[in-house]
């Protein structure tokens, strides 16, 4: 606007900003498993869901220096594959995960990279795989944005876990931990050689829910149970579901073959996106539209 490239009524048109949208806040509901200082600065009521039907607890969490980490995990993965359970290890970066990885490749344990790089329904497909035992563990870099619910999975491993920032904060280290809590010998140990402001705070968060949990299971008799998932692939989700008649998706019918051949590529880009978010009816919409045009092309 100041340069002449826009009107000033584009100010009307623009997007809020999140101070201005605040203006409008009124009855305000938050909800987060790792609330932020500001959630619990403007909120008036704080209510915490840390009981859980299963009667699962928070994991215990163990800290060990780094001289000699990698000989102790490839131990504490062995036991934990001969029980059958499976491992989640997070590393900082790319090359010490791929490193790690192969590693653990050379020691005959069924180990994957998860990086940023595999396409969606790859990703799901490797973690549903890693359920099944085709993988005992996984290694990654930031396994906060997979959404894991993964109840085999008994041992989270997190490296570099003094080096602070983003993915070694006291909200990220919460979550982390958390991908051990489905399974009843949850556990996490904690690679490090000094003791970061967030790994005491993530600590004390933890054992103070694991206190609660405790004292309310044996309050009421509750003997924790691991969750019982059932295992299934994107391909057998999406084949369970139909699509309603209404949702449709139509294209029109002058196309020609090589018209349709880029409408296909765009729906399947367009169901991966849908399958990982989990997403499955809009999934299954592209899935039938895709199979149509699949026809089509084969009789033109």
């Amino acid at each position: 606007i100041d340069h002449g490239f826009r009107l000033p009524s584009a100010f009307d048109n623009r997007p809020f900003r999140f101070e201005e949208t605040e203006k409008y806040m009124h009855n305000v509901v938050f909800t987060s498993a790792t609330p932020r200082n500001y959630e619990y600065d403007v909120s008036e009521q704080i209510v915490e869901q840390i009981i859980r039907p299963t009667g699962l607890v928070d994991p215990k969490i163990d800290v060990r220096g780094t001289d000699g980490q990698i000989t102790d995990l490839v131990s504490e993965i062995n036991q934990r594959v001969s029980k059958g359970e499976r491992v989640l290890v997070t590393t900082i970066t790319k090359k010490s995960a791929e490193m790690l990885s192969d590693y653990l490749l050379e020691m005959n344990i069924k180990s994957i990279y998860l990086h940023h790089e595999v396409d969606t329904l790859d990703r799901i497909e490797i973690l549903r795989e890693l359920r099944l035992g085709k993988y005992d563990v996984v290694v990654g870099i930031n396994l906060l944005r997979e959404g894991l619910d993964l109840p085999e999975v008994a041992l989270v491993a997190i490296l570099d876990a003094d080096k602070e920032g983003f993915l070694r904060s006291k909200g990220s280290l919460i979550q982390l931990m958390g991908r051990a809590s489905r399974n009843v010998h949850g556990s996490v140990i904690l690679y490090a050689d000094n003791l970061t402001g967030s790994m005491k705070e993530a600590i004390t968060e933890n054992n103070r829910r694991r206190r609660i949990q405790q004292e309310y299971n044996e309050k009421h008799g509750i003997k924790p149970a691991t969750i019982r998932k059932e295992i299934r692939s994107i391909v057998e989700t999406l084949m369970q579901i139909e699509p309603k008649e209404e949702e449709k998706i139509e294209v029109p019918d002058d196309l020609t073959s090589q018209d349709i051949l880029y409408v296909i590529d765009d729906l399947k880009e367009k169901m991966a996106e849908a399958a990982g978010a989990l997403d499955f009816e809009k999934a299954a919409l592209y899935r039938d539209k895709i199979k149509e045009l699949e026809k089509l092309v084969e009789t033109r």
